[in-house]
């Protein structure tokens, strides 16, 4: 038992929740993302909405270029790949269709979920690197979290944008929080 663990709560318990609690925000930021991004049609997937502002297109080719360079041989080696051009994430070409972004969008998705999938406990604490700086799995992770969820709030800011009124909510809509509140206090009285 190391210094840190109890008998009621062994530390490789607390690791173990890390894991899951991460791969479970992952899944969320990636099906909110897609919630927008089913909102939008092709014309404002790629309209960009102000000069030097993302297009939803451009923030989904970084995401995915970047989910691909930190997540492919995560373990083994640098989360920044020699082949990963980043500049070229934020530029749109002939090739940069709809389909084709959202299957590198997949692509990078199925990285993660393959770089996270065998992780355990005692994975944690190793180090891996990203740009040459060393990083625990954990703060690896973490960087991730907070960078996935900066952007899938643009994606869903700018598909809101984008769809003005006729925007469906993906949380609880303006005006309906004590509705809602009911509701969640209902169903927790029946549980």
């Amino acid at each position: 038992m190391s210094p840190h663990e109890t008998p009621d709560r062994p530390d490789a318990d607390a690791r173990n929740h890390v894991l899951a609690e991460a791969r479970s925000q992952f899944a969320k930021l990636k099906a909110l993302a897609e919630s927008a991004l089913q909102q939008v049609d092709d014309v404002q997937f790629f309209a960009e909405p102000a000069p030097e502002v993302n297009s939803i297109a451009m923030v989904v080719k970084h995401m995915a270029g970047n989910a691909r360079s930190r997540w492919t041989d995560f373990l083994t080696t640098d989360g920044e790949k020699p082949d990963r051009h980043r500049d070229t994430e934020f530029e749109l070409d002939p090739g940069s269709t709809r389909d084709a972004l959202m299957a590198a969008w997949e692509a990078g998705w199925r990285a993660l979920d393959t770089a996270l999938g065998p992780l355990g406990p005692d994975d944690l604490m190793r180090t891996v690197t990203i740009r040459g700086e060393g990083h625990t799995v954990l703060q690896a992770i973490d960087r991730q979290l907070t960078h996935y969820g900066y952007h899938v709030g643009q994606i869903v800011l700018l598909a809101r944008m984008a769809r003005g009124k006729a925007w469906s909510s993906l949380s609880v809509p303006r005006g309906q929080s004590e509705q809602f509140n009911a509701q969640m206090r209902e169903r927790l009285r029946k549980a």
